[in-house]
């Protein structure tokens, strides 16, 4: 499968986690997953129009396997657009994309210098290795800036980041689309838990 390290959007300032809502989308807003993991299945408001599909089933489970007790990851935030036309030269008439934002639940790990950055590069050996036939399906890791409120406030010590998993999917059809992601998703669910 292949990877990349991507740019991303830029940011300016350090992120929050926890963070509360989304400027201009009051309707989006932070819940700790791993206190609450029924909201995996209501609160993503990005995934619901599309939870008809195998794929996002696979990406909730994802997202269980992540912020269950004994994980030592959590997600923080996640967004997806769905299958739309391609205005890239992929080939493919379909894609969609979306992001998972995944952090160490030992927050002071995420101020470690490296820490994100071997996380990052274990997800990148694992996929490369992994699905090495999978055209359709692309991941990029952007490590984010990050300020972690819980942590002590005395100097840069809740400075951090956090890994942003960025992923598209490309096809012919919506539902070739979705099968692409669905494949991914069961990439990612291999790679991602084990990759600490």
């Amino acid at each position: 499968m292949r990877t990349y390290e991507y740019a991303g959007q830029p940011f300016t300032e350090p992120r929050s986690h926890p963070w509360t809502d989304t400027a201009g989308r009051p309707e989006c807003r932070y819940y700790d997953l791993t206190a609450a993991p029924a909201h995996i299945r209501t609160a993503l408001e990005d995934f619901q129009p599309w939870s008809h599909h195998p794929a996002i089933e696979d990406f909730y489970v994802l997202l269980e396997r992540l912020n269950r007790p004994r994980s030592t990851l959590e997600s923080n935030d996640c967004a997806f657009t769905g299958p739309h036309l391609d205005d890239d030269a992929t080939g493919k008439a379909f894609q969609c994309s979306g992001r998972v934002m995944v952090l160490f639940r030992a927050l002071e790990r995420n101020t470690t210098p490296g820490q994100i950055e071997q996380l990052s590069n274990r997800l990148h050996i694992g996929l490369t290795e992994l699905d090495r036939d999978f055209q359709w399906g692309v991941v990029g890791t952007t490590l984010v800036p990050v300020r972690y409120l819980a942590l002590p406030d005395r100097g840069d010590q809740q400075l951090g980041s956090q890994l942003m998993i960025s992923f598209w999917a490309w096809g012919d059809t919506e539902a070739d689309t979705m099968l692409n992601l669905r494949r991914l998703f069961k990439n990612l669910s291999q790679v991602l838990p084990a990759a600490t």
